[in-house]
């Protein structure tokens, strides 16, 4: 299972392998004590690395990125569409809750990158400005 870390402001992608399952029966305000057959064991299969900043020829003020992992639910704008600041470009959900992903500026919309039912990872680019 491939997993994202932020540590101390960096971000981390590591690859985890559970060892052991968690099979203890649970019940309402039960708190896991170190130890317990509660606590599952992982390890890490592969070194940390930092996960690549954003590119270097992109224009942040241009682009709209993903604030989550996730699957998109419904895109709402179109290319060619123009927005104020915060009108809806689309809907991601994540965790069975839903996101909207906002305009961070003005502008027209030059392209969506994703369509409904993509993946998304976090920071992806999902719409570009003119």
């Amino acid at each position: 299972m491939k997993l994202q870390i932020a540590i101390n402001g960096d971000t981390y992608e590591v690859d985890v392998e559970v060892l052991e399952e968690d099979t203890a029966p649970r019940y309402a305000g039960h708190i896991p004590q170190p130890g317990s057959a509660t606590v599952k064991s992982v390890s890490v299969a592969r070194a940390a690395r930092p996960v690549a900043p954003a590119e270097a020829n992109v224009d942040e003020d241009k682009v709209c990125r993903s604030p989550v992992a996730g699957v998109v639910v419904r895109v709402v704008a179109q290319p060619g569409q123009k927005l104020q600041v915060n009108d809806l470009l689309l809907v991601l959900e994540a965790m069975k809750m839903e996101t909207n992903v906002v305009a961070p500026s003005a502008g027209t919309v030059k392209v969506i990158t994703v369509k409904a039912g993509d993946g998304v990872q976090l920071n992806q680019v999902l719409a570009e400005f003119e």
